[in-house]
């Protein structure tokens, strides 16, 4: 079975980057909610309420540093 819809190259999008999302605010991010992830569990774990807030407060550091080095151009581009 093929499609109907006929496209010409014009109407095709940019090819993506080859960085596959490796890049810095992405590995910030990344790193940084792990990060929080264990210090959370481990809060949950020992119970230690402190050291969750601790690792919550961890993720939302991180989503903000990525966010801002993504705005500064160190994340992927939209294409």
């Amino acid at each position: 079975m093929s499609s109907s819809v006929k496209l010409s190259p014009q109407d095709l999008p940019e090819a993506a980057p080859h960085n596959h999302g490796r890049t810095l605010a992405a590995w910030v991010t990344n790193v940084g909610l792990v990060l929080a992830a264990l210090v959370a569990s481990l809060g949950i774990g020992i119970p230690q309420i402190s050291l969750v807030w601790v690792g919550a407060a961890l993720a939302v550091v991180s989503l903000a540093a990525g966010g801002a080095l993504k705005a500064l151009g160190h994340g992927q581009t939209a294409s």
